[in-house]
Order: C-alpha cells, then structure tokens, then sequence
C-alpha cells in the first residue's frame, strides 16, 4: 500500500493541489481558481471536490493507495488554531476556521493541519529537500512577498501566537519604501520580486537611462524573469538591480543570522532562478554585516525543492510532521 498526503498551496489567485507520496514525488495535481467572492463554505465545497477528483483519479491507477491527511500552505495561516486571519491578499475576511470546515468534509483522515506557505516550505525543505538531517536553518522564501520559515532544534519556530517567523518585515531602511503591510522600509519592499520591480525604476530614473532594455516595459509589464534575462545580457540596470538587492537581502540574513545562528539559509522563489547575479551579492553583503564569530560558518544555498511541485509538496510534508507527534 502506498502511502500518501495531499498537499494544497492557497494563492491569492490559484489553489494548487497535489498527492504527494513519502519521497516527495507528486503523483497527481491540479489546480481551482481562489475565488475573490469571499464564501468560505463555497470554497471549501470547491475544494473538497477537487481533492476528492484527484484521489479518485489516482485510484484508478493504483487502488493501493492509503491518504494520511491534508496538508495545507495559506497566507496568515495560523498552525495552532488552525484558522486563517486577517489574509490581505485572500477575499476571506476576518478569521476563518478553515480546518474546522475542512474536517468535516474529511472526517475519517488521520491528520489535517495548516501554516503559512513559508513554514510549509521550511518543513519541505527539512524533509524532502537540502535541509535533511539539519537541526537549526532558515528558509526565505522571494515571490510577492518576503516569507521566513525557522526551524530550531528540529522544530518549527511557531512563536506563542502561531506567527512567528515574519522576518520580511524586518525594518531594513528606517522611513524607507512602502510595504505592502502599510510599514515603511521592510526587507520585503526591497527583495520581494515587486521590490526588485520598484529598484529598476528608481534607477532608470536616477540615471535618467531610457537605453535601458528595461525602459521598454511599463510598471505592470516588468517582473523579475525580464530583469533577469536582461543581467544576462549585460544591462546595467539590470545587473545593478541584482546588485543592491543582493546588498539589502544579506543585510537581512546577516540580522537573521544573529538572532539563530543556523547552519544554512535556504533561499527560495522566482529571483532565485537568477542564480549567482542574486546568490553571489547577497553572501557578500551578508558577511560583511556579520559579526567575526559567524563570519564563513553560515550556507546560504538554493532550495532544492522542484520549483513547480515545491509549495504542493512542501504543504504536504506538513502531514508527516503532525503524524510523528
């Protein structure tokens, strides 16, 4: 009999959904639309019947198949109530308690649990990933947003409340940028993907550079792909955005770094696949905010979790946490 989780990522626009077997291949997935009319009970009846269709299909191919429990990755997802309050990006307003809701569509499962998507990504990482057999590391995770999953001693860094972990908004520029979370100056307004958008701009208008293959693109056309397909020709505004992202993310991890001294730093999300353009400046910067006593002693690698699968099965492994208690 295998032996295997379903794994589901809420995004603020799709729902990715997986089963996912103990080494961490995703056997089947598919995908539902987060809707934007904000009825829980809707979306959960979307829900159910999509995983229940996955299982189904799953079965017509191996009948031996036996599912431990759900595994969910959600913004403002709270592990011990098994609520998601106050999500921004979500049309589910107030606290929603989406475990509660989803049990009773799966009574007979043994383990059903929730985090934000940067935990699961941190509990995918340690069992599936580059963190195995590692006690103390970090997970940033670089997309829209700036998320963190901490991990010490073996465990998930959950705080009294079931939110710790925010390191994205670390106040990296007193005064500074904007953030999404209405706070001025957070790591998050600067090496998020929309941040790394924000410093073209700034820097196309700071030298006045309409040459730029950059200067071709409108605010809500640019991303981080084009930035960084544009470093590997050579634009200098491209590679300078590389450049002060790097500096301000190894401010962050030097910070980071100080707090938990672990003995690696994941990095994970789209500007990640720009490889040493963001690796090699943000290591740099980051051990030269360090302290001596830390200095050379801390990773900061790439996730190695499939990208594409990567926030299925991270979601997943949160299912084989909760049944090793």
């Amino acid at each position: 009999m295998i032996k295997v989780a379903i794994g589901v990522d809420i995004g603020g626009t799709n729902t990715a959904i997986g089963v996912v077997d103990k080494d961490g291949t995703v056997l089947v997935k598919g995908n539902i639309l987060t809707p934007g009319h904000g009825d829980i009970h809707k979306y959960i009846e979307e829900l159910s019947t999509a995983i229940h269709e996955l299982i189904n299909s799953l079965k017509k191919l191996n009948k031996d198949i036996d599912i431990m429990g759900i595994g969910i990755g959600a913004p403002n997802a709270n592990y011990y109530t098994g609520n998601i309050e106050q999500a921004p990006n979500l049309s589910f307003k107030g606290v929603v308690p989406f475990i509660q809701l989803l049990r009773a569509k799966f009574p007979d499962l043994k383990a059903l649990a929730i985090t934000n998507d940067a935990n699961a990504a941190a509990i995918g990482e340690m069992i599936y990933g580059g963190a195995k057999g590692m006690k103390n590391f970090v997970i940033f995770t670089l997309g829209t947003g700036v998320g963190s999953g901490i991990v010490v001693n073996g465990d998930l860094v959950y705080g009294h409340d079931g939110f710790a972990g925010e390191c994205g908004h670390t106040v990296l520029v007193p005064n500074g940028r904007l953030c999404g979370c209405g706070g001025l100056g957070h790591l998050e307004a600067y090496c998020s993907a929309p941040g790394m958008k924000r410093t073209a701009f700034e820097l196309m208008a700071k030298y006045n550079d309409t040459n730029s293959e950059l200067a071709n693109y409108n605010f809500h056309e640019l991303d981080s792909k084009i930035i960084f397909e544009a470093a590997e020709k050579g634009d200098k505004i491209a590679l300078e955005v590389f450049e002060m992202t790097g500096k301000w993310l190894g401010q962050g991890l030097a910070d980071t770094a100080h707090h938990l001294s672990p003995e690696a730093i994941f990095l994970f999300g789209g500007p990640t696949a720009a490889g040493d353009f963001i690796f090699k400046p943000t290591i740099e910067s980051m051990e030269k905010n360090l302290l001596a006593t830390f200095k050379n002693k801390i990773k900061v690698l790439p996730s190695q979790l499939k990208r594409g699968d990567a926030a299925i099965v991270g979601a997943s492994a949160l299912v084989y946490k909760e049944l090793e208690k």
